[in-house]
């Protein structure tokens, strides 16, 4: 297939280098200028299909409002950044009307998954656009769940999964914390716990970060005040009270204000540190 992925950070490129990978011909389209190896020159008026992986829904309504004046009629438009449900299916009427396909394709893995076209991908959307989507699902995920025939069930389960990976990389910080202050080293912590009932998927992948004082952005901080905001505000809507996830939310938001945006989001645990008077590696 011929496809644009627009974004090409931390994820989009992985994603776009496994298409690339697969045999597709792809177009890389990104505002800080990143280069796509083997790209090719694919104006959108020729394109099959657009994969979008962009931060916000702001970004996501600005990139599908110039697709759906430039893509040709039976594309399809694969929008994979975290927006609420309700944003998801405005943009998918939006889609409808321009002659489009959307799919809702939220995804999950990391940057390594995506670069090996291994992520999970929690899409909803018509059996149409799931169909001409195929190939390029194929090549980006090795899991791809189909939540439903209309668009926002993949946004509102990645709602959920957003707020579970939140939450961990939050208690995983203040478990590393607390356990220092018990005189435990964070080293000691990461060769115990990975093997006992307390461990999570999110504990053993950040927990090496913040033994090892790297703070490169895999995932940044900022992300989550957006990604736990939007679970926040699905949840106020519903009338849900959900104090587990507004602690971790607190500490996200208290780490970005703190000049910790930037780094990545294991960094929560130097707020925890800060709290408690001791030094992390």
């Amino acid at each position: 297939m011929k496809v644009g992925v627009w974004g090409l950070g931390s994820m989009g490129l992985g994603m776009a280098q496994s298409l690339v990978r697969a045999g597709h011909e792809v177009a890389g389209f990104d505002p800080r200028g990143v280069a796509l190896e083997g790209a090719v020159d694919v104006p959108p008026g020729a394109m099959d299909g657009a994969v979008v992986v962009v931060l916000n829904a702001a970004q996501l309504e600005t990139v599908v409002g110039e697709l759906a004046g430039a893509l040709p009629e039976g594309a399809v438009v694969l929008a994979c950044a975290t927006v609420p449900p309700d944003t998801a299916r405005a943009l998918a009427e939006r889609c409808r009307a321009a002659g489009l396909l959307y799919l809702d394709a939220p995804i999950s893995g990391g940057a390594a998954k995506a670069a090996e076209g291994r992520l999970s991908i929690m899409a909803s959307g018509e059996p149409a656009a799931f169909a001409r989507a195929e190939p390029l699902l194929d090549a980006m995920a090795e899991t791809v769940f189909r939540l439903g025939d209309a668009a926002g069930a993949g946004s509102a389960m990645k709602a959920v999964n957003q707020m579970l990976a939140g939450t961990h990389i939050a208690a995983m910080a203040e478990a590393m914390v607390f356990g220092v202050t018990q005189g435990i080293d964070p080293a000691r912590f990461m060769e115990v716990i990975p093997r006992c009932a307390g461990t999570s998927w999110m504990l053993e992948n950040r927990g090496p970060h913040v033994v090892d004082a790297d703070y490169a952005p895999r995932s940044a901080v900022d992300i989550w005040p957006k990604d736990l905001g939007i679970v926040a505000a699905i949840a106020e809507a519903a009338g849900i009270e959900m104090p587990v996830m507004q602690a971790a939310l607190a500490r996200f938001r208290e780490a970005s204000e703190a000049g910790l945006g930037g780094e990545d989001d294991a960094a929560v645990a130097k707020v925890y540190a800060r709290q408690a008077g001791v030094a992390l590696p």
